[in-house]
Parts: structure tokens; sequence; C-alpha cells
């Protein structure tokens, strides 16, 4: 039956628009309904080939085999009495052969009547051209949808950045090579999963609606509960909620799901992103460090096949052992400072001076040398390395390094100068939590926006006692350029964060 015939059209159409929506009116008017209902496959694309492919074109000839397929029209060839298209499903594309003598003369002429851009379904028989391809010998089909736009030009691909993030349907439609990128971030998310739930973590979910935005250094989100009458928070981390369970005696926690940050976007940051962060009881940072490596290494394998792997035209090596280097003696490799002698603020900040590193005024020791690293040492680190004993300042929730109190028992990764996660062993102490959070705060009353709040509820769960842990947090989204050679992290976000389109 077909549908109600709606007249109301945009007023911004132009001839290919209304060709079209003049073909829907008259697909009305003979009863059929172009925008269909539920179609029944046997088959698509991938299990054709798989079914059918080792057949020659005499056997399938000879037994035919009866198919129902369903896609979008990408391709349409021929003239006359009979014609080919290319039907594009989820796993490629069948080609669909259509002859008047077969489909009939009224049922040929709607045929012809096709745009790309259409959904249809399609019965008939599997067979092979003569050169070999092989090809649906349609019978009859049916208007699943009918596209009221024109696809953009399949030769050329969709090319324009704009539209390819704002309107992602149409680049999973042109370029093939973005559609089967998504695919492997989907895989990519589950070998992750299949890694930790190996190891016997427990995947759970924590709140993404926070009282009090912590876990991490960032400008967070913030709206209003109109039943409870106070300001909320969309979390910048999981990390403090799986310190909770932790404290609970869930012990091996991990929580793969959204983070919020309000800040800028560029090539390796959006507002909305994805992070997995793993939390072990009674493990410390180098524990950690050997998770981190085989769940790089697994992943690598499970999705590429192999942990070599070229990324922006450097080889990689995930397969071999990941360098490790404390951040000072990483800074005295690359400029020649030493920052394991003791020294007072002032002279670090004139050191800062001298080689043309830019100082917050409420900047310690520990946060110049975290500077020095970031902007004299971070491009230089190609292979996988850990770097770790990260400055107190800069690390409020990680443990003091037993050994020296000025740093901290925390690492962060770091592949072709870009950082792939930050770990730590957790602080444990409550009493020395408090004093790290109340140091934090007096860094915002400064002027630092992304310094810590103190959040009262963590350190009373603390108190209760933590036992020691290792945790760990990692953007899936970075791992994921990695993984596919993608430059920019709107490559591997299906929707990424736009300004409106005026």
């Amino acid at each position: 039956m077909g549908n109600s015939k709606n007249n109301a059209t945009p007023t911004d159409l132009n001839d290919q628009m209304q060709v079209r929506r003049d073909k829907m009116n008259k697909l009305q008017e003979q009863g059929i309904a172009p925008f269909g209902h539920r179609f029944d496959r046997t088959d698509n694309s991938q299990s054709l080939i798989e079914k059918y492919d080792k057949y020659d074109k005499e056997e399938l000839m000879e037994d035919k085999h009866y198919v129902a397929v369903a896609g979008r029209i990408t391709g349409k060839r021929g003239s006359g009495k009979a014609g080919f298209i290319d039907l594009l499903d989820r796993t490629g594309v069948v080609q669909g052969y259509a002859r008047q003598d077969e489909l009939g003369e009224e049922t040929y002429a709607l045929y012809k009547t096709l745009d790309l851009g259409d959904f249809i379904g399609a019965k008939g028989y599997v067979i092979k051209t003569n050169t070999g391809a092989l090809t649906l010998r349609m019978t009859e089909f049916e208007f699943l949808s009918k596209s009221l736009r024109p696809l953009p030009d399949k030769y050329h691909g969709l090319t324009n950045p704009e539209t390819i993030y704002r309107q992602r349907y149409l680049d999973l439609i042109s370029n093939r090579e973005s559609f089967d990128r998504f695919l492997k971030v989907t895989k990519i998310k589950k070998a992750i999963r299949e890694y930790l739930d190996g190891e016997g973590y427990l995947e759970v979910d924590t709140p993404v609606l926070q009282t009090e935005a912590g876990g991490a250094e960032a400008r967070p989100f913030i709206t209003h509960s109109n039943a409870f009458d106070i300001p909320l928070y969309l979390r910048i981390a999981t990390e403090l909620y799986l310190k909770r369970l932790i404290v609970g005696g869930f012990e091996k926690v991990y929580e793969l799901g959204k983070d919020f940050r309000n800040e800028g976007t560029d090539l390796r940051h959006n507002p909305e992103f994805n992070m997995v962060e793993v939390y072990t009881a009674y493990t410390d940072y180098t524990d950690v460090m050997d998770l981190v490596e085989n769940l790089f290494r697994f992943v690598a394998n499970k999705v590429n096949g192999s942990g070599k792997l070229t990324y922006q035209g450097k080889d990689i090596d995930l397969d071999s052992d990941f360098k490790r280097l404390h951040m000072v003696d990483a800074v005295k490799d690359v400029t020649g400072i030493d920052f394991w002698q003791p020294m007072s603020d002032e002279d670090a900040h004139k050191l800062a001076e001298e080689n043309g590193i830019h100082c917050e005024p409420y900047w310690k020791v520990g946060h110049i040398i975290n500077a020095f690293f970031e902007e004299k040492v971070q491009d230089t680190l190609i292979n996988p390395t850990f770097i770790y004993g990260h400055p107190l300042e800069i690390s409020p929730l990680a443990k003091k390094n037993p050994k020296d109190g000025r740093f901290t028992d925390r690492f962060e990764l770091y592949i072709d100068g870009n950082e792939y996660g930050n770990a730590f062993t957790e602080l444990n102490d409550p009493i020395d939590q408090r004093q790290r959070f109340e140091s934090q705060d007096a860094e915002r009353a400064a002027g630092n926006e992304e310094a810590h709040g103190i959040d009262e509820d963590y350190v009373e769960a603390m108190e209760y006692g933590m036992p020691p842990t290792g945790g760990l947090g990692i953007g899936i989204d970075r791992m994921t350029m990695l993984l596919t050679d993608s430059t920019s992290i709107r490559d591997v976000m299906l929707f990424p964060t736009m300004r409106p389109n005026d």
C-alpha cells in the first residue's frame, strides 16, 4: 500500500532534488510505498562470496541458488532492456543484474526510475558474469527507502573535512576506507574488554553526573539539578569512583566510557572522549607498566594481526619491550640539565627563562621539570617509552616515591611524541591525600582553573582503608588513532564535537 502523499517540500530544492520528489509522488500515485517496511534477507555481500564464489559460471546456471539481499544503490549501469546496479550493505557491494524479460515490462519500468542512494530489497538467483563477477540476477525487487537527495560523487568520494565530520553518514556511504576504520574502532574496544576480562577484571559503571569533578586536572562542564537545586559536573575522569570500589573490596575493576573536559579541540583533543581506567589492588606502578605493555600488544595483534605498525610514516614496534626512563633522566639526556640536584623554586624559574620555557608565577620546581620534559623531550620519544617519576606537584593522586619524596610512582606512556596512558601507584594515605587536595585548592585560588578540588567523600572512603593499588587511564581514541594510522581524533570519532553550522 502507498503512503499518504505529502506535498510539503523545502524551499531550497535544486533540480535533482525536485526530480526525486516527483518520482516519490508518482510512486505514491501508483500505490507503491516509497518508504517501505521490513525485508527478510537471506544473505549479504560477504556471505554470498563465502557461499558461492567457489562455483564456476556453468555450475551456478545449472543449479540455481535463490537469495534475497538488500542495500543502498551506489552504482547503476546499462540502458535499454538490461542493466546492472551496485547494492551497498554493511559487508560490501552486491552486483545486481536486471532484465526486462525476467522482471516484466511494468517492474522493469520501475527499475529504470531507481536513483543512486535508494534502498531496495532484491530477490533472485546467483550467477557469474563473463568476467567472473558474482552477481544477483533479479527476479523481483521492492522499494525500501527513496533517497530524496543525491549522493556525493562516487568516483571522487567525500573529501571536504567539514562535511565528513558534520555529516558522517555521507562519509560512511562514500568512503569505504572510513567505514572500515570505524569497524576497527569497535574491534579495538572489544579487544580491550577481552583482554581485561581474561585477566579477571570486572567492568563497572560509575556516575557521569558528579557533585565534585575529580580524578584529573581539567575544567569540567557544569550543569544544574533542578530536583536537588545543586550544581553537577560531567565527569572528567572515572578514577575516584573506581577507587571507592577498591575500598569496597572489588580488587580488580575497569570502566570503558565517556569523559568530558571543557577544553578546546585540536588534532588530539575533543571535549568528549573515550577512556578506559583500570585499578588493581595489591600492585604498584611497575605492575601497571606490564599491564599496559601487554594490553597494547594484545589489542594491536588482535585488530591488526601484528604489533609492528607504521604510524604517519614512522615504524612503531609494540611487540618489543617498551623502554622505561625516569623523567629527570630523560630531561638530562636531551638538555644536559640535572634536576636530581636540589634547587630552589627561584633557581628553577631562572633555568626555565634561560631555556625559553614559559612559567606560571605559582609554579614550583616540579612544575618546571614537567615543562622541560614536555617542550624539550616529549617529541623525541618515537617507540613506546614509559616516562616515570613525575614530580609531586603535578601528581595529586599518586603515591610519593619512598626513596625521593620529590617524585611520585607515576608514569605516562609515549609513542611518537604523544601520550597514550597515565598511571601510578595510587595514594592510599588519607592524611597525605587531604594535604594534596588542599595544596591543589590553593593552586586553584592562585589561578589554576584545572587544579583539583577537595573531595571530602573520597577522603572519607580512604579513611576506611584502601589497599595498595595500581591505577591506569588510557585514551581509547588516541590508541585508535595509532592503530588506524589516523592524524586527527575526529577521524576516529563518529560524531566529534563541532561548532553549530549557521
